[in-house]
């Protein structure tokens, strides 16, 4: 009887220590790595820095080496075609797809990119849309009546992976804004 009650005490200490640490456990879990660029970039841009960490999370969980299938790179998980075609409209310096390793080149061109999809769309889902499906996909998506161009009905989006990449990057971004606003 003694020793159940020793461990039902330590079982209720345990999860005291987890309660009242909770916010500091989900700040281990929804990071702010690479903070200085994040910033940097979100505000020069005029991107809320708390939906690119969401963003970041999602695509490589801040893993700067991180490569898809797909060959995209990097934090922000770049396309080399995408990466090159945002380097040249806004006269960044890009020297080649390894480049997309370096964290700040990484997040200055997804940023970029990003605030570009947000000035087209005007709405974070649809622009989340895009980023994961691309620019033309999704304007099809709204030419068509698939889904609706302030993004209120993104359940409506045709693929999987964009659904719910949208969906994981909302969610995220709701959970960054609760911890660190």
């Amino acid at each position: 009887m003694r020793k159940i009650i020793l461990i039902l005490t330590a079982v209720v200490i345990v999860l005291l220590i987890i309660l009242l640490n909770f916010k500091n456990i989900q700040k281990l879990i929804y990071r702010q790595d690479y903070a200085e660029y994040v910033e940097k970039y979100a505000k020069e841009n005029n991107v809320d820095p708390l939906l690119i960490y969401a963003i970041i999370k999602a695509e490589s969980n801040f893993d700067d080496e991180a490569v898809s299938g797909r060959g995209a790179t990097g934090l922000m998980q770049l396309m080399d075609n995408t990466a090159k075609e945002v380097a040249t409209n806004e006269m960044i310096e890009y020297v080649s797809s390894e480049s997309l390793f370096d964290p700040e080149t990484n997040i200055k061109l997804g940023v970029k990119y990003f605030a570009n999809l947000l000035e087209i769309f005007n709405n974070n889902a649809v622009a989340l849309a895009a980023y994961n499906a691309g620019m033309g996909t999704v304007q099809g998506w709204i030419d068509e009546g698939i889904i609706k161009a302030d993004g209120s009905d993104i359940e409506h989006i045709p693929y999987n992976e964009t659904n719910m990449y949208v969906r994981k990057i909302l969610k995220d971004y709701d959970i960054y804004r609760n911890l660190y606003n």
